[in-house]
């Protein structure tokens, strides 16, 4: 379904579907409405036609009360007849006390009539008041009768008086075989339909009101009213499809062109544009898209000038990003990530250090007035500490489950913490013990508070066990690849770096000595006859020396020097900063530490007394950029001095030759004034030397004795 139609089945469905309803509800209160108006025009019926026969009753009471009066004083015809004149009544009889007739008065209906004091006949053609008739001394001599029938005439005055139709029960006349029939079947005061659509009810005799009636109103018809309605949804409908017609292609219009050009850029098209016909949502959406890709085409243009040197970087950085474990990180973005997978506000990750046994804040995340690293927590103390020392997950409400929180800790409603503890692998070997226990915690990974204030549930504590497990991976994986890294890099005998890491001390030396114009001096050093040594009293003896010189050059050294072993029994050290006499003090220095003290070798032979076995080297050296303008060159020259100081009797030092020495200023008494380098003495193992004493700059390098092995 496109979105045009979905936009206009959601405008039809908004729109006429109150409509809908609302003409439901109309058709159905009309009905209601209707049927409570018709059943209210029955009661005040019933109470018309009560009134109207109680006021007909008292007409014929008047009328035979008159008729009484006058036939006692001996005219009964004239009085009978003025009353039936008069129309007080429709016919009059006077009785005798006998109940003979002696005067009448109009037509009489045949009898029985229905009384109206006292109603007990239920069939009658008339409704008739009587008084007695008595002479002076009020003894009863007849009776006078005022009589009204029961005819058309009567039914018709009562509907005209009570506003509803009114048929009258017994035989007699009536609007319709139905509403009769229909009546005498209810109970009285009951409420039923005709089949010819009419509401009927019926009215028992009672006093003032002697007659059973039947009365009736018209069924409301709201088949009218629902014709109607019915038309005028639809022309609601016929509105509200027009309307929604418009309104969504007013919309999808402008999102159609929109997406034409997205396409566009998508093939490579930055020139595609828009139409902007409105200010609204969609003509703004408009004017960004067409600000973007004009923004976009000055993106490409920068990106393709500084292509190059961008593909340049690109290989820096992925060498860097290659050789990085940055924990961290790593760190970061796990809490990251677990904060977003669990809806959490904040977090935080401690690890436990070795040294002290304490919590540390590592990293953290929504924390606000709170410096992680500064955060330190011991094993056991509040929520975090627990969390460590137990080894046990824990999630809740501060306030309902505890624990008290540490005053470093920070602040939080509700929390979710687990250990960050690798799963166990169980033994590897088979010799190691079975436990129970779970792993020793590194760390806590702890989120507080979800956005909503809900409270954290299994499936969290779930996922953040499984967060914290990566983490733990990710500690292991950069302490196993930094542990790596240092054996990668370092001599196990010896504890110096060795040659790989050498290569990459001296190219970074040599750059930052050339970016700031310093020098560099490179030692070249070899133990002299080692190879007797090892001869003589064994290879464990030649590891033990080779150990102690380390120790003995470590001592020597400053903290910015760097020492290597190159390999058997030949080292390496780099001194920054420094030139060629600095470098031939340390020489000196280290060669006098060698000579003076013999190393003492314990034997491997039981009952065998120690050794004390003496030791001398050779150095050459070499200084950036007098004697090399390259690390590789400068490290060639001070292993050819090296061989110099082999050639020349072993146990000294020698300089490189072919380098210009600078000038330094030499204590003169009465001056100070500076002295050429090559004219200064160089401390030597056999006395003063001139740094130029080998060749002189710019002469042809003397022959130099053929290269042999270091051992000797």
């Amino acid at each position: 379904m496109t979105l045009r139609a979905r936009l206009t089945a959601a405008f039809l469905a908004v729109v006429l579907g109150p409509v809908l309803l609302g003409a439901v509800f109309v058709g159905i209160a009309v009905a209601a409405v209707s049927d409570q108006r018709a059943m209210e025009r029955l009661d005040a019926g019933a109470q018309n036609v009560h009134a109207a026969l109680k006021v007909t009753c008292q007409r014929l009471r008047l009328a035979a009360e008159t008729t009484a009066l006058v036939t006692a004083d001996g005219d009964q015809p004239d009085a009978a007849q003025r009353a039936v004149v008069s129309g007080l009544a429709r016919a009059v009889e006077v009785t005798s006390a006998d109940g003979t007739v002696l005067t009448t008065a109009g037509t009489l209906p045949p009898k029985p009539w229905a009384d109206c004091a006292a109603p007990e006949t239920t069939a009658y053609t008339a409704i008739a008041a009587s008084v007695d008739v008595l002479d002076p001394s009020s003894r009863r001599i007849g009776r006078a009768y005022a009589v009204e029938p029961v005819d058309a005439a009567l039914l018709h005055w009562l509907a005209e008086s009570s506003g509803v139709g009114v048929d009258s029960l017994p035989p007699g006349p009536a609007s319709g075989a139905h509403i009769a029939d229909t009546a005498r079947d209810l109970e009285l005061g009951a409420t039923a339909t005709t089949p010819d659509g009419h509401l009927v009810r019926r009215l028992a005799p009672e006093s003032g009101q002697p007659l059973a009636l039947a009365l009736s109103v018209p069924k409301p018809d709201p088949q009218g009213l629902y014709a109607v309605l019915v038309a005028v949804v639809a022309c609601a409908g016929v509105v509200a499809i027009s309307v929604a017609w418009w309104l969504a292609r007013s919309t999808t219009h402008p999102l159609t062109e929109l997406a034409v050009a997205v396409e566009r850029v998508a093939d490579g098209d930055l020139s595609a544009r828009v139409p902007v016909r409105s200010q609204d949502e969609v003509g703004r959406l408009g004017q960004t898209f067409n600000r973007m890709t004009r923004e976009m085409q000055g993106y490409v243009q920068a990106l393709t000038a500084s292509r190059d040197q961008l593909r340049g970087q690109l290989g820096v950085l992925g060498d860097t990003l290659a050789g990085t474990h940055d924990l961290d990180r790593i760190l970061q973005v796990i809490l990251q990530t677990a904060a977003a997978a669990t809806g959490a506000q904040s977090g935080v990750v401690l690890m436990v250090d070795p040294a002290s046994g304490e919590l540390r804040g590592q990293v953290g995340e929504g924390l606000a007035g709170i410096d992680v690293a500064e955060l330190r927590l011991q094993l056991g103390d509040g929520l975090l500490g627990a969390v460590a020392a137990s080894g046990e997950p824990r999630r809740g409400r501060v306030e309902r489950d505890g624990p008290v929180l540490s005053p470093a800790e920070p602040r939080c409603i509700t929390y979710v913490a687990v250990p960050i503890a690798a799963p166990g692998v169980g033994p590897t070997t088979g010799l190691e013990p079975q436990s129970d226990l779970p792993p020793a915690a590194r760390g806590v990974l702890a989120l507080y508070d979800r956005h909503g204030f809900d409270e954290f549930d299994d499936s969290d504590l779930i996922t953040l066990r499984t967060f914290a497990g990566q983490a733990a991976v990710a500690v292991d994986n950069v302490r196993v690849h930094e542990e790596a890294q240092r054996l990668s890099l370092t001599d196990p005998l010896t504890g110096l770096s060795n040659y790989r890491y050498l290569r990459e001390s001296l190219r970074r030396e040599v750059e930052r000595a050339s970016r700031f114009g310093r020098s560099l001096a490179a030692l070249a050093l070899d133990l002299d006859r080692f190879k007797e040594v090892n001869d003589t009293y064994g290879h464990a003896a030649g590891d033990a020396v080779l150990a102690e010189f380390a120790r003995r050059l470590r001592a020597e050294i400053r903290e910015v020097d760097f020492a290597f072993r190159q390999g058997g029994e030949e080292f390496v050290v780099l001194l920054p900063e420094t030139d060629a006499i600095g470098a031939a003090v340390l020489a000196e220095r280290l060669g006098a530490a060698v000579r003076r003290t013999p190393v003492l070798v314990i034997s491997s032979t039981p009952g065998q007394a120690p050794r004390r076995v003496p030791v001398t080297v050779s150095i050459g050296i070499a200084v950036f950029p007098f004697h090399g303008s390259t690390g590789a060159a400068v490290l060639e020259a001070a292993d050819d001095a090296l061989y110099a100081a082999k050639a020349s009797g072993r146990d000294m030092y020698k300089i490189a030759p072919d380098a210009p020495v600078p000038a330094v200023h030499v204590p003169v008494p009465g001056a100070d004034v500076p002295v050429p380098a090559a004219d200064v003495p160089v401390p030597g193992p056999d006395g003063p030397v001139k740094a130029s004493t080998e060749v002189t700059p710019g002469a042809p390098k003397a022959a130099q004795p053929p290269r042999q092995s270091r051992g000797g």
